[in-house]
């Protein structure tokens, strides 16, 4: 028996039904122990439930948008310029398209063959005969989904492939395939770091499951040659949020879309669903694409997941509760669930205040673990996604919201704070660049210090959103979906939506509060151990070992001058003129004496530098005063 024989039966039919099959019908598909066939023949007969109940049980957006039935695909030709048109095939091309038709659908001609053609879905095709018959080219190391192909028209056997996984070449028409892999084109949906020490980093991406790898790991093809990635997939799917348990790095919880989530035990290798369910009679939980989870800080025992209700588990998703009613405005029709919870936070002071938001624009405020539930968002702009709230870990009544309304042609950039739990809002959006908002968070460090993802770029604010300043130079205007910070290393981790994954170190960012009022300032440099490789290389053919050294400058305006380092013993090292950008900026300086400043160095320190082997010379232990338009503005110390 399947699900869909339990749709529209009638009373009498379902009576009928053997109670052996119905049993092993129940066990077949997971249903609770609760559910036997011989309590669920009493409730239908009671009227308590109906048999229809069973199917609608079974039910869930991934399913039913894959279950739905599909119509394969039809490919017609026209040798006359599109005047008449040939279907060039019997019936429907099957096992193309599992899902909506608008996700694929594209056909190409060999410039040189007119009847050799390709057509793509989940698989990539080809015919040779005009499209009377097709065979696959898909190969082991080619992602499904492909979505583009372009053909070399001075060599048709020269294919590139575009997918869900990133980019394929072939150079013999499609049996023999190269992965691309040296774009960083990553879509990742969502970031989040352990607090193993070096710490590891997690990440959902777009169709290509969550991937984890440790934070001091390089991006190198040096893995090409060792056969070791030093990224590991760890659940397939699109990748959804993680959270891992702050006592034991071995326990993951993660999942892929629509729901379907499970606690992994790395350690033993273990994976146990941990999606919660609707009663048997109930409505089937609406669960938003990219489902919302939650440890709680309090207690890591203690999980939360938002479907349109907000579910809590004591016991690490063993089994659920849920703590409110419907928290949306209602489910609408579609081919994925609308009105479902996207977000969830938790005060860090106050166990079981929570708040959710959902993708119909509602916010929801508990202070009292579910028991009762406040609208807070009434002030704010309606029918738009939260796509972010949270607490702030400074003030215990404020809590930050942002709202995306791109689905609606809204690029307009919603950011609100409120301090008094939702009773008032304030829009801190300032300057911000028209662009849906995805993520915010609070740095830990400063309450006037946020940061802000954008569907173009990340911005930071030194004053509590006053105003706003957009991260450039290494960060390329890309979707940020997703922040995190690890607290321990105090590192920013940004997760665009095809760049990949990034890492800023926050501790010059942290010093902008008190720089922002300045009309050019330095961020004193931390000591430099001095190395006396510097200049030198390991082999003849090896890259020379210099200095990983820069300035960090603070400018208010756009403009230019001169800065010079100067020893202890009043000696000019070096000296550069430069041009400067607005906000903060890296100079980069490595540690190198000007040459024609050798040999005063040498007499005023009573030294004998001498060149290096790349035919520098390079700074001596010392302190070394720094000067912008000969004014002194910090010191570098080499140790």
């Amino acid at each position: 028996m399947v699900k869909t024989d339990f749709e529209g039966i009638s009373f009498e039919a379902f009576m009928a039904i053997d109670t052996a099959l119905l049993e092993r019908f129940l066990r077949d598909n997971k249903f609770p122990e609760q559910y036997t066939a011989t309590k669920i023949r009493t409730d239908v007969k009671n009227g308590k439930i109906k048999p229809s109940d069973l199917a609608l049980y079974l039910s869930d957006a991934n399913a039913d948008l894959f279950d739905t039935p599909v119509v394969g695909p039809e490919v017609f030709r026209s040798d006359d310029g599109g005047a008449t048109w040939v279907k060039t095939h019997e019936g429907y091309l099957d096992d193309i398209y599992y899902s909506y038709g608008y996700y694929f659908g594209m056909i190409h001609t060999s410039p040189t063959d007119k009847d050799r053609i390709y057509i793509y879905g989940v698989p990539i095709l080809t015919s040779a005969d005009g499209g009377q018959t097709f065979s696959s080219l898909d190969a082991p190391n080619v992602h499904a989904d492909h979505h583009a192909l372009w053909i070399n028209p001075r060599n048709t056997n020269h294919l590139v492939n575009g997918n869900d996984g990133g980019v394929n070449i072939s150079y013999d028409g499609g049996q023999n395939w190269l992965k691309a892999n040296q774009p960083t084109v990553g879509q990742f949906y969502t970031v989040y770091a352990d607090n193993q020490s070096p710490y590891h980093v997690y990440g959902g991406l777009q169709d290509n499951g969550v991937w984890e790898a440790v934070h001091t790991a390089t991006e190198s093809v040096r893995w090409h040659q060792s056969g070791h990635n030093p990224w590991t997939s760890i659940m397939g799917g699109d990748g959804m949020q993680i959270q891992v348990d702050n006592r034991d790095a071995n326990i993951v919880y993660t999942g892929y879309q629509f729901g379907n989530y499970f606690r992994l035990d790395r350690k033993n290798n273990k994976r146990t669903s941990i999606q919660p369910k609707h009663r048997l009679g109930e409505a089937p939980l609406r669960f938003n694409w990219q489902t919302p989870i939650l440890l709680s800080s309090h207690n890591n025992d203690i999980l939360y997941l938002g479907s349109n209700k907000l579910h809590r588990s004591l016991n690490k998703g063993d089994d659920w509760t849920a703590i409110s009613e419907d928290l949306t405005t209602g489910g609408t029709p579609g081919n994925v669930p609308y009105g479902t919870l996207t977000t969830i936070d938790e005060s860090p002071n106050t166990f079981g205040m929570l708040v959710v938001g959902s993708d119909d624009g509602l916010i929801h405020l508990t202070d009292d673990s579910g028991a009762s539930w406040k609208c807070i968002s009434n002030e704010l702009p309606q029918d738009l996604w939260v796509s972010r709230v949270q607490f702030s870990k400074h003030h215990p009544t404020r809590i930050y919201a942002t709202l995306n309304g791109y689905r609606w042609d809204d690029f307009t950039p919603y950011v609100y704070v409120s301090d008094d739990l939702g009773t008032t809002w304030q829009n801190i959006s300032s300057n911000l660049a028209n662009s849906p908002v995805n993520v915010l968070r609070e740095d830990p460090t400063n309450e006037h210090i946020l940061y802000v993802g954008t569907d173009n770029a990340l911005y930071v604010s030194a004053d509590q959103g006053a105003s706003w300043h957009a991260f450039g130079e290494g960060l390329p205007a890309v979707a940020v979906h997703d922040l995190y910070i690890q607290q321990e290393e105090n590192d920013l981790l940004i997760g665009t939506h095809g760049r990949s994954i990034y890492k800023l170190e926050l501790e010059e960012v942290q010093q902008l509060p008190e720089l922002v009022n300045s009309t050019f300032a330095v961020v004193a440099p931390s000591p430099i151990k001095h190395n006396k490789r510097w200049g030198q290389k390991r082999s003849t053919w090896a890259k020379t070992n210099t200095p990983d050294f820069h300035w960090t400058f603070f400018s208010q305006q756009r403009g230019s001058g001169v800065w010079t380092l100067v020893s202890d013993k009043n000696v000019t090292v070096f000296e550069s003129a430069i041009s400067l950008s607005r906000g903060l900026q890296h100079v980069p300086y490595q540690l190198k004496l000007a040459p024609e400043m050798l040999d005063k160095f040498n007499r005023k320190h009573a030294t004998a530098l001498t060149k290096a082997a790349d035919g520098h010379v390079y700074l001596p232990k010392g302190s070394y005063t720094f000067m912008w338009n000969d004014m002194p503005q910090t010191t570098l110390v080499i140790e």
